[in-house]
């Protein structure tokens, strides 16, 4: 396999470029034992040995570390990876590590999410926040029927209620224009607008 291309990343780090397209990062000392340069050949023996112990070690570790620190979804992980310049096989291989071993649980994930934000945040809110860090749909709502079944359930009209006694608004009093403020202020916080519609004509004491 010819190396078409090597570049630093670091001073200690560089991408190597095959001329299959893919690509990866490697230590200086790598590029001395293996002994790669641009325009030759990367032997069978390197290529073995770089994507079947090196890299595929290097990127559970790195998954391992960073899993030390905080929570990541599956796909936040894969994200780090890939920033981190490892091939597609390499981060699959990494992932089918982590989850054997109970490290990232997508499930547990959105149901801790869920629960820990269900008092300031309207579901749907929830949802596209969870969408957004590669939690399918499936399981969001796996969780959401989970937890109703457990009898936790997003009060939004409550919610919606303590957000607006917090702005100090009354429904009695309250003009045309400060009750549109506070349709837009629980629109853009997530809530439906038939939720909007009746706790903006609640008397909230």
């Amino acid at each position: 396999m010819i190396i078409v291309e090597i570049t630093n990343v670091t001073k200690a780090r560089y991408k190597v470029k095959l001329e299959d397209g893919t690509e990866f990062v490697v230590y200086r000392g790598e590029l001395q034992r293996f002994s790669m340069k641009q325009g030759e050949d990367l032997s069978q023996e390197a290529y073995q040995c770089l994507f079947h112990e090196i890299l595929p070690k290097r990127a559970k570790l790195r998954s391992m570390n960073l899993l030390k620190s905080k929570d990541y979804t599956r796909k936040q992980l894969e994200d780090k990876l890939r920033q981190g310049g490892y091939p597609e096989e390499i981060i699959e291989e990494a992932m089918e590590y982590v989850i054997s071993y109970g490290y990232i649980n997508d499930e547990n994930y959105a149901r801790s999410y869920i629960e820990y934000h269900m008092e300031g945040r309207s579901k749907t809110r929830i949802i596209n926040d969870l969408l957004n860090k590669g939690i399918a749909r499936t399981t969001i709502m796996k969780m959401f029927d989970e937890l109703k079944e457990d009898g936790i359930e997003i009060d939004e009209l409550k919610m919606a209620q303590n957000l607006l006694r917090k702005k100090n608004y009354h429904a009695a009093t309250a003009t045309y224009e400060e009750k549109q403020k506070m349709y837009v202020f629980l629109y853009r916080k997530g809530f439906h607008s038939s939720v909007i519609n009746r706790v903006l004509l609640l008397d909230i004491t």
